[in-house]
C-alpha cells in the first residue's frame, strides 16, 4: 500500500499527512443513536487516494439531510506499521484497504432514499460490496476486529504466503505501482518480497510488501 524502505521523497509529504489525518479519523467512532433502528456495517468502494476525501464529503453531505445520524460512522481504516527508512526503524501508516470506506449505516440502506441518493452521488463514489441496488453488510466481528487493530489492541493476522520465488506479480501499490517483474527473493518474517523490475531499461531489485503485490 505504501513504499517501506525507499526514502521518502518531498513530493509524498502531502500523502503521508493525508494518511496522518485519516488515522485520527480512524480512532474516533460514534456510538449509534438509540432510535431503534439496527445499524450495520457496509464497504463502499471509492477510487484509489480519495477514501479520505470521500469520508470527509459524506459527512459534510450528512449534515443536510433531515436525519444526519442515519450515517452513524465513516471510517477509513489506518493501521501503524514498523517499517525501515535510511537504515532506520519507524512506525509508518498506511490503508489497511485502498480503495474501500466503511460505513456504518442503517440495515438495507437502499431502503432510506435521502441517505442512498446521498451516497451515490458522492464524487469518487463507485458503490458498495454487493449487487448494484442491495448492498452486503460485513460481519460484526470482522469489523471490530479491524477497529482493534487501528487501535493496536491486536495485532493484524500475517498474510498466508501463497508466492513463489521465479514467479511473476505485478505491483500494485507504491511508487512502482502498475510495474511488472519476477520475484527474486521472500521474507517471511518481514513479510516482504523482492521484485526484479526494469527501470530505464535496466532490471532493478525492489523491496515491497506482501499487499502491494498481486500475481497475474
Amino acid at each position: 500500500m505504501t513504499d517501506k524502505d525507499l526514502q521518502e521523497q518531498p513530493s509524498d509529504v502531502g500523502e503521508e499527512n493525508a494518511v496522518e489525518d485519516d488515522a485520527a479519523q480512524s480512532l474516533q467512532l460514534r456510538e449509534p443513536p438509540d432510535d431503534g433502528i439496527p445499524r450495520r456495517w457496509y464497504a463502499l468502494h471509492a477510487h484509489s487516494g480519495q477514501e479520505g476525501a470521500v469520508r470527509d464529503m459524506l459527512l459534510a453531505r450528512a449534515q443536510q439531510m433531515e436525519n444526519p445520524q442515519l450515517l452513524t460512522n465513516v471510517f477509513v481504516p489506518i493501521e501503524q506499521v514498523e517499517v525501515v527508512r535510511g537504515g532506520q526503524k519507524r512506525v509508518s501508516k498506511h490503508k489497511c484497504f485502498p480503495g474501500y470506506v466503511l460505513l456504518q449505516l442503517p440495515e438495507h440502506p437502499e431502503q432510506y432514499a435521502e441517505l442512498w441518493h446521498m451516497i451515490k452521488e458522492t464524487p469518487s463514489v463507485t458503490g458498495f460490496i454487493g449487487s448494484r441496488t442491495v448492498p452486503v453488510p460485513l460481519e460484526d466481528s470482522e469489523v471490530q476486529a479491524i477497529i482493534e487493530v487501528v487501535r493496536g489492541e491486536r495485532e493484524r493476522p500475517k498474510p498466508k504466503i501463497d508466492f513463489e520465488v521465479g514467479e511473476r506479480v505485478r505491483i500494485n501499490d507504491g511508487p512502482f505501482a502498475n510495474f511488472l517483474g519476477r520475484i527474486e527473493e521472500i521474507n517471511a518474517e518481514r513479510s516482504v518480497v523482492k521484485v526484479m523490475v526494469e527501470i530505464f531499461e535496466r532490471q532493478t531489485s525492489v523491496e515491497v510488501e506482501f499487499w502491494q503485490v498481486e500475481q497475474i
